[in-house]
């Protein structure tokens, strides 16, 4: 298990409460307490009751209020409960597995004690001997008065966030199956490629030639899509929506075009690349964006919002949707934008996006599964070699890439009349924060140095 306790200078917060983390924890990023209150959860069956509105705040000092809300923000984080060991000792079975994704419908029969039910139907539900004390209206329910629908968190003070693994279409009109559906492998693979635990290794010789392959396939030159208008006129609604749906057009045919020049494509078929790109493009366009695009989506698309000017009817609907991702938005801008991240860690964390093996109705999975490994070490050689004073670079990199997913998919919950405002309070915010950012190559695209 790693964890950081020893290191002052690591920040990594626990995932469930906020609290200093200590490590990854059945899949994921938490503290000592929700790591032991999650374990003494599945163990011993229980099943909790809220007396609220199942949106309880889960913090360091509120955590201990409410068991049912602290328990469904470890599923919906991506705690896997598979990963606990059957005889309840120390130490997590199947450390491979990782975090998990699961639907709202097997998250409500866990909470309501439905799947214990069926697994042990001998069991009684009780609420003794947990230690965290929590307040005697959260007792545990009765077994047999199941919890309606688990309702979707609205606390946004976590980092990381989630992947979805299934087809676009099935999550459009629908709620999201969970709040958090972790990078998948991002750290099934990381004992196997020294995420948790540095040590030397020279996995992949062929790294450099590798990533150098996945740059070639990239179209890097400037957006051709016009985003240049006279210094006084007004943009509408209208006129801004239309734009952003002609610069998603050109990014989504430069996705297809990538496809067609990988160093991999006669390994999967085409049916397999068609499911992929149909489950990804957004991410993928979106990375996109926030790096190697980002000098004209923060210079020129920027100017032309600062055109638009909202009406209070705009302003006053935007939606509560609207204001997660554009928190979200920004806050993953800045991270990037710190990180600087080159051409070549741009073109391999595009790679592992879209290398997920995950996504439902794919025929060759085994080899996807290869090639996700396959890269997934290229890129963190590729790193620590060429960033050697940096040992958290590749970490920090992948750990983008569930906020990416997470953002795609809470975009398609905005109201695409909200997008024009949404693009606008972004860019604005994101853009303010910057001193440097001009129309041309973006300052997100770095030569790679060893600094």
């Amino acid at each position: 298990m790693d964890t950081w306790e020893d290191d002052p200078t690591d920040q990594r917060t626990c995932l469930i409460c906020g609290d200093r983390a200590t490590g990854l924890h059945y899949g994921i990023i938490s503290c000592e307490g929700c790591k032991g209150f999650f374990k003494r959860s599945i163990c011993n069956k229980r099943v909790y009751r809220c007396s609220r509105d199942k949106n309880c705040e889960m913090s360091r000092k509120q955590r201990n209020r409410c068991q049912y809300c602290r328990l469904l923000k470890c599923l919906q984080m991506g705690m896997n409960r598979k990963a606990i060991r059957e005889d309840g000792m120390p130490g997590g079975r199947n450390k491979s597995i990782g975090p998990v994704q699961i639907t709202e419908e097997e998250i409500e029969r866990i909470m309501s004690g439905q799947e214990f039910k069926e697994d042990a139907p001998e069991h009684t539900w009780g609420n003794n001997g947990d230690s965290d004390h929590s307040s005697p209206s959260n007792g545990a329910s009765e077994g047999n008065q199941p919890s309606p629908a688990s309702t979707l968190s609205s606390n946004r003070s976590a980092e990381m966030n989630g992947y979805t693994a299934a087809l676009r279409d099935q999550y459009i009109n629908t709620s999201m199956p969970t709040h958090y559906q972790l990078l998948p492998h991002l750290f099934s693979y990381a004992a196997q490629s020294g995420l948790l635990a540095s040590q030397p290794r020279n996995l992949y010789p062929q790294s450099h030639p590798l990533v150098q392959q996945l740059v070639a396939a990239e179209e890097l030159t400037p957006l051709t899509t016009p985003m240049l208008i006279e210094e006084e006129y007004k943009v509408t609604q209208v006129e801004l929506f239309a734009l952003l749906c002609r610069l998603a057009d050109e990014l989504l045919f430069r996705q297809i075009s990538w496809i067609k020049k990988l160093p991999f494509f006669c390994e999967l078929s085409i049916e397999d690349y068609t499911c992929l790109l149909s489950s990804t493009w957004q991410e993928l366009i979106l990375l996109s964006c926030l790096t190697i695009y980002s000098g004209q989506i923060f210079g020129e698309l920027a100017d032309i919002t600062a055109k638009y000017t909202p009406s209070d009817d705009e302003l006053q609907g935007f939606s509560e949707d609207g204001m997660e991702v554009m928190e979200r938005l920004i806050i993953l801008f800045r991270k990037l934008h710190h990180l600087k991240i080159s051409n070549e860690e741009y073109a391999c964390m595009k790679t592992i996006n879209f290398l997920n093996q995950d996504i439902r109705g794919l025929s060759n999975i085994s080899q996807l599964e290869q090639l996700n490994k396959r890269y997934w070490c290229v890129c963190q050689d590729y790193i620590e070699s060429k960033y050697p004073l940096q040992p958290k670079r590749f970490p920090e990199i992948m750990m983008c890439l569930p906020d990416i997913r997470c953002i795609s998919t809470k975009l398609v919950n905005v109201p695409l009349e909200q997008l024009p405002l949404l693009f606008k309070a972004v860019l604005h915010s994101c853009k303010s924060s910057l001193t440097s950012y001009r129309t041309g190559p973006s300052p997100c695209v770095t030569a790679s140095t060893g600094n």
